[in-house]
């Protein structure tokens, strides 16, 4: 019998970026009863990073609205979509929160890969510019990255 592909990271990604939009309507669920729920219907196991990258995200929410809140110039995060709003969640759960760092460039590039896919044309951009500024305000990025190239372009107040 053959063995079932291991689901790849951005497979997984997908997948936690799924359960994050789904969540959206259930926020009453603790993380663990809707991760529980889902997983009882999913096509596939959940791999380790599915199960702690949503419950990382989940435990940290409030603090990632908060980095959210502050970024998002006259944009409340409830107002935001919730294609959009958990786009962000899961790309500032990894740029700040993960143990073992994914590089920022490749966290801002999937998220801004997952919103081409699934979110609205001017979406891309605005979670680009958005994960970019908290990169910078964390140290983590000195440059910025342009979401249709991916080419480096000088961060704000720099030559």
């Amino acid at each position: 019998m053959a063995e079932k592909a291991q689901m790849n990271r951005h497979d997984s990604r997908k997948t936690v970026f799924s359960l994050l939009y789904a969540r959206e309507y259930y926020p009453e669920l603790d993380g663990r009863e809707f991760l529980q729920a889902n997983s009882e219907i999913a096509e596939t196991p959940f791999n380790t990073y599915i199960v702690s990258t949503f419950l990382g995200t989940v435990s940290h929410m409030a603090e990632i609205d908060t980095e959210l809140e502050q970024r998002s110039v006259k944009w409340k995060v409830s107002r935001m979509a919730k294609v959009t709003r958990s786009i962000l969640r899961l790309a500032i759960y990894e740029l700040l929160y993960v143990e073992n760092p994914i590089p920022p460039k490749a966290v801002i590039n999937e998220a801004v890969e997952l919103a081409k896919e699934f979110d609205d044309d001017a979406a891309p951009a605005f979670i680009n510019g958005i994960l970019n500024k908290i990169a910078r305000d964390h140290g983590k990025l000195g440059e910025a990255v342009q979401p249709e190239t991916g080419d480096e372009v000088p961060a704000e107040g720099t030559v």
